[in-house]
Order: structure tokens, then sequence, then C-alpha cells
């Protein structure tokens, strides 16, 4: 029986790490991206991981003729859906541009995937669905905000869309995954995350500081009600996260009419200066950072409960966010000594 799987965006950060845990569990990932937001160097980083070459795809998902063809090359089992735009403040300045990605291509993804007899959905979420959390640790009862961003709200919009094809008895099974925030790379520097703008997340932006690439860092904010005054989150190893969309394709097998959404994180919180000095000390690198004053829509804090992910999947997360932050620097040393100019660096 094929094990082929379809992963949109696949050369992506999060992608491309369940790329290598995919084929490291007996399954054949299929990338297909149209790499507006990723490099083509990301292919030859996973044939030398991995030592061997994957299949790619160039194209858009928004494209249905291009997706029916995939199909049809291909006869996926299931596909693991991280193709979308992903940058908060971006979002509200171009709201038609998001939603048209990250809505139109999961429309035209269900489309052919229910023409196609595909019947497996691993969907990439996020905790912005719960906006800023009234009780925590988050649990998936948590009532999900309104959406402070329009990709917050494609999330949202994204998940309904797809429990509303479960509940259509279309044979469709998927899992949306409500992941928190994901740091680190490869242990082996060969893929990371690699910003092609100035980086919106936290750990590019501390290894490009310390590399010398950016001037400072700054901490937005540090009167929040926390023990060190900064905001508190998540920060979950990257490799963790991609082994956890694996465990779900698992999950998956043999269900039928099924959807769930699940929490990704450690279940611990973990502050932006807590992030700093452990950075500090893992890189043996002193960082240049000043304080600013607090970010619009910034969460004060949020992390994880983690029970429904141990129970579910039977599974949870085994890596440190000292080895992410090491991971991350040895990813940022590696694209220094390549002199990889695409971090975001006009």
């Amino acid at each position: 029986m094929s094990k082929n799987i379809i992963v949109t965006g696949g050369a992506g950060y999060i992608g491309s790490h369940t790329v290598v845990e995919l084929l490291a569990q007996g399954y054949n990932p299929i990338i297909v991206d149209n790499f507006c937001n990723s490099e083509k160097s990301v292919m030859d980083g996973l044939e030398e991981i991995t030592g061997k070459q994957v299949t790619l795809f160039e194209g858009d998902c928004t494209d249905k003729a291009f997706m029916s063809q995939v199909f049809s090359e291909t006869n996926p089992i299931g596909v693991i859906h991280f193709a979308a735009y992903k940058a908060v403040g971006e979002s509200v300045e171009k709201p038609l541009a998001y939603y048209h990605n990250n809505v139109v291509s999961l429309l035209v993804l269900l489309e052919v995937m229910q023409e196609q007899n595909c019947k497996q959905l691993v969907f990439s979420s996020s905790c912005t669905v719960y906006g800023t959390p009234q009780k925590l640790p988050v649990t998936e009862q948590s009532p999900t905000q309104k959406a402070i961003s329009p990709y917050g709200n494609t999330k949202q919009i994204a998940e309904d869309i797809i429990k509303d094809q479960v509940a259509a008895n279309s044979g469709l099974s998927a899992v949306a995954l409500r992941y928190f925030n994901p740091i680190g790379a490869h242990s082996t520097g060969l893929i990371g995350e690699l910003p092609l703008d100035i980086p919106s997340n936290l750990v590019p932006f501390v290894t490009q500081t310390a590399a010398g690439l950016r001037n400072e860092l700054t901490i937005f904010g540090n009167d929040y009600n926390t023990p060190d005054g900064t905001n508190i989150r998540d920060y979950i190893h990257v490799i963790d996260l991609a082994k956890a969309h694996v465990k779900t394709l698992d999950y998956l097998t043999g269900k039928s009419n099924f959807y769930d959404f699940i929490n990704v994180g450690t279940g611990k919180g973990t502050s932006v200066l807590e992030i700093v000095n452990t950075f500090e000390k893992v890189s043996n690198q002193k960082l240049n950072y000043t304080i600013g004053t607090r970010r619009p829509g910034d969460v004060e804090q949020i992390y994880a409960s983690v029970d429904k992910l141990k129970k579910v999947l039977n599974w949870q997360t085994e890596l440190t966010v000292e080895g992410a932050l090491r991971d991350a620097w040895n990813w940022q040393l590696n694209l220094n000594r390549k002199d990889i100019k695409t971090q975001g660096i006009s």
C-alpha cells in the first residue's frame, strides 16, 4: 500500500523538519511548495540529512488544476497542510492576501481530496485561536476568542471548514494541531528557520543579533504581570513538533468521518528574558538588547495543557528549550559560513 503523504509548505520551517520525521517512520513525503516563504536550498539540506531525494512539486495550493495533477500523479493516503502565510503583523496590513492564500488553499485541498478519495488530513493550526486566555494552562476546552488578527481568523475559519466537511459525511478524518511557539533547528544545522524578511519570531532575531546581523534585540515590555515582567510563551523544539505530526497521521489511520483538535506544546511557560539568558549561556555570546514598550496585540502569557496530547497520541515532547536554542545557534552559524543572504538583511 502507498505511504505517500503530501506535505504542503513542506520546504518551510516546520514542514521541512516534518519531512525528515516522515521518512524516518517509513512514509514517503511529497512536498508541494511555491517557495514564497522558503528557499530551494532546503531541498539540498533534506537530501543530505536523509540520504534520499524528496519528491517536489513546485506550485501554488490555491491552483486547483495543479493540485489535482499532484494528487493524480502521487495517489496520496494523507495530507499534512502547512502552506499558509503566517505573520500576524503583515496580516493586519494585507488581510485579503491572507484570506485568499490561507482559506482558498484549504478549500482547494479539501475539494481535491474528496474528488480523489484521500481521507486523512493533519492541519497546521495555532494557539492564536485561544486569543488572550482567561485561565492557564490552556486546555482544549478553553474557549476560542475573537481573533485579534486576520492571520488568527484564518486559522479559526479553517478549523470550522474542516469540521463542517467531516460533519457532511465526506469520509474525511482530520486533526487540527494547535501549536504554540516552535523554535530550534535540526541538530545537523542543515535545516532551520530562515526568515526571508526581518524576523517576526523571537529566536531568529536573537540568533541574528548574536551573529551581528542585527544591531540589537528589543524586548517588548518588562512590566507584564509575570515573574520577570516579560511575556511568557510555550516554546517547543521544532523536531518535537514535527514528530507530533507523524504521530497524528498514525492516529488517523483507519478512522472515518472523524475530527478533533489537540494542543501541541511542552506544558511549560518560558519568559522572553529566560530565552535571552538561556541563549547567552548555551552560545557563550553576550546579547545586545534593550527594553522597549509593549507591542500591541501581544498576549501576556500563554502555555499549553498537554494532557490530551499525552492521552490521545500517547506521546509527549522530549527536547528542551536549552537544546532548541543550541540547535538554533548552530543553524545560524551554518548560515553565516555559507554566507546566506536571505536572512531578511537588505
